[in-house]
């Protein structure tokens, strides 16, 4: 905290005193301070915002990273392999088969178990989106263009 905010001395101390559980307080602090610093404060309080309702309360807000695909796309269906190497999730296929099969992927709070999965726009929520997770931090909304 001390070498990469610019945060008073004096918090910095606090914040690194903390311990246990109380430590995730320094973290969200640090994490806020440097995305402030290296993308301005109105990025860094869009990205506190849809880490707190990604992480705090289960879903993803608007600020949430999107990937949009074509109308026509969504209405032939696109398979999870691929909504998950486009939204760049995962960098491969083969990465992306591997975390669908070892169950670290869901949509819309569903674990996908199929490689095969395939998905439309009848399958948005009622927020007219996919939400797509890898593991427990990453994740993506899937929206029409």
């Amino acid at each position: 905290l001390g070498l990469l905010t610019f945060l008073p001395m004096e918090e910095v101390r606090r914040l690194g005193a903390l311990e246990g559980a109380k430590i995730n307080e320094a973290k969200d602090v640090l994490a806020y301070e440097v995305t402030k610093i290296v993308h301005g404060e109105e990025e860094a309080k869009k990205a506190q915002t849809a880490a707190k309702a990604m992480f705090v309360s289960g879903g993803a807000t608007d600020d949430a990273p999107t990937f949009e695909y074509e109308t026509a796309k969504l209405e032939e269906g696109i398979d999870i392999l691929s909504m998950l190497v486009d939204s760049k999730l995962c960098t491969t296929r083969s990465d992306a088969r591997r975390m669908v099969q070892q169950g670290g992927v869901s949509v819309n709070g569903e674990k996908v178990s199929a490689i095969d999965a395939v998905f439309t726009k009848k399958d948005f929520d009622d927020k007219e989106r996919l939400l797509l997770k890898k593991g427990k931090k990453k994740f993506c909304q899937i929206k029409e263009k």
